[in-house]
């Protein structure tokens, strides 16, 4: 029997393979000229648009369906399915388009200044997404890995695009040790979980795991517990996961790759990257491993509570608004970790409307942080005394961001978050971890707020002027502000997007 694809189930990632594949020979074949930068770019844009597209058609459907099924003469127990476009596929493959346009449009400043070859970059990026589209679909252990390393592994090279510049290489050799080490660890529980299951689909990993049905090869009968390897895996996926999304005690290398890395490999790094380490880790957790929830969840609970607590602190002590970026960003790791603490019903739903607020409003900030940076190559937070002033609609959406990441009004959508994520964990029976959450959110208040009266405070000096900044910089802004704007203004939507990833 010949497997049958539905390629309209696949073709989010599928568009986006092709256009890497256009950019690559028009990079190769176009002739050497300021305008064929513009070409590539807009060529990337139309592509990620082009899957943004079918994404939206897919989720008007109400869901894309599955393919690359094992035939149903062979698939005795159900359905099993290596790609399935759900509620929860959508969400994620969303969030990723969304933030790609942004990316997108602050690559186009990035590479106007020359020095980085624009091809590789778009091509790089564009197999970035195609990893991180298939990864929230993916049901099976070998395509999550492979889409969880085809999103990483071109990172390395983006970050080392930026040649002749120490930082730059530092950031990728760092960021490319932390990946493999990540992997090897990784792959190490995948492959004992797999050893025990003898299977690699996640549906059936979780009948075999919560006892439904005996693990094959053991003597154990089904309703006598799992062999004390299945912990080993347990820990060893959820480090593999941690190092991928910063989380502590994996989360040292976060600081120094954003500061040595292109601004929007930063950005893309703290959204994009971080979004899909989350989408693993909640496919791996919730659907495979339910059954072991009783010993991942004090493992998600304590580093919970250690990410959001270190990333504060470090953060406190900041003068770089990257450097601070990047620790705010671990500490927020630990927020959208909170809620799977609990393995509620809705924990699920909370993860995702936080992570979802949360990137918009980092992609604000990023935005501004990049506009800044043309003339304030050092990017302290001093260079921002007074930026309302000098450029009022960047002072305006950098502080909005700001507050927003805070928690405080008029940021209700930061707010609102916060306020899912407590009554989640409270509801939970983990009182502990909420109290550790309510520390760190007036701890993160605090340096939010410094940078935020930053911006309003008169200049002592004469501050250098914003340069013109390219076109594209302030459609970036523009996305990212409207975003976290619509959140702020209509938490219904993030009600109606969370229940749509629990569907």
């Amino acid at each position: 029997m010949i497997q049958q694809i539905d390629y309209f189930v696949i073709a989010p990632p599928l568009v986006l393979a092709v256009i890497a594949g256009l950019v690559l020979l028009l990079d190769a074949f176009l002739p050497a000229r300021p305008r064929t930068k513009t070409t590539l770019g807009t060529v990337t844009l139309a592509g990620v648009l082009i899957s943004l597209g079918f994404v939206i058609a897919q989720t008007v459907r109400g869901g894309g369906g599955q393919t690359f099924c094992v035939p149903p003469h062979l698939a005795t127990d159900g359905a099993l399915c290596s790609f399935v476009a759900d509620g929860f596929t959508l969400v994620f493959a969303g969030l990723v388009l969304v933030a790609a346009v942004v990316v997108i449009l602050m690559s186009m400043t990035e590479l106007a200044g020359g020095g980085i070859p624009v091809g590789e970059w778009y091509f790089l990026l564009l197999c970035t997404l195609v990893g991180a589209v298939t990864l929230p679909a993916s049901r099976d252990l070998i395509m999550l890995v492979v889409a969880l390393e085809l999103v990483s592994l071109p990172v390395f090279a983006l970050t080392a695009l930026k040649r002749y510049d120490g930082r730059s290489s530092e950031a990728a050799v760092k960021l490319f040790v932390v990946s493999v080490v990540s992997t090897a660890i990784m792959l190490f529980g995948v492959s004992l979980l797999y050893g025990i299951a003898g299977t690699v689909f996640l549906s059936r990993l979780a009948a075999v795991f919560s006892g439904q049905i005996p693990a094959p090869g053991t003597a154990l009968p089904a309703d006598q517990g799992m062999p004390a390897v299945v912990t080993v895996g347990v820990v060893l996926v959820v480090a593999g996961f941690a190092f991928k999304i910063a989380a502590v005690p994996f989360h040292s290398w976060a600081a120094d790759v954003y500061q040595g890395a292109p601004l929007p490999v930063a950005a893309l790094l703290s959204v994009i990257s971080k979004a899909t380490g989350f989408a693993g880790l909640i496919l791996i957790l919730v659907t495979a491993l339910a059954g072991q929830a009783a010993t991942w969840t004090p493992i998600i609970a304590i580093i919970s509570a250690l990410t959001m607590t270190v990333g504060n602190l470090l953060a406190l002590r900041q003068r770089s608004a990257v450097r601070l970026l990047a620790w705010s960003s671990v500490a927020q790791s630990g927020y959208i970790l909170a809620p799977l603490a609990v393995a509620a019903p809705g924990a699920i739903g909370a993860s995702t409307a936080y992570l979802v607020i949360y990137a918009a409003m980092n992609l604000g900030a990023f935005t501004v942080v990049m506009l800044v940076s043309r003339t304030a190559p050092r990017n302290e937070l001093d260079d921002y005394r007074g930026l309302v002033h000098r450029s009022r609609a960047a002072g305006i959406a950098l502080a909005f961001c700001l507050v927003c990441l805070a928690g405080l009004p008029p940021g209700l959508a930061g707010l609102f978050a916060k306020v899912f994520v407590f009554r989640e964990i409270i509801e939970g029976g983990t009182g502990w971890l909420a109290l550790v959450m309510a520390v760190n959110t007036v701890i993160g208040l605090y340096y939010y707020a410094v940078w935020t009266a930053r911006l309003f405070t008169p200049e002592t000096g004469r501050a250098p002027a914003l340069h013109r900044p390219s076109p594209a910089i302030w459609p970036a802004m523009g996305v990212a502000v409207v975003a976290a704007i619509l959140f702020s203004i209509a938490p219904q939507l993030v009600l109606d997007m969370t229940a749509l990833s629990t569907r």
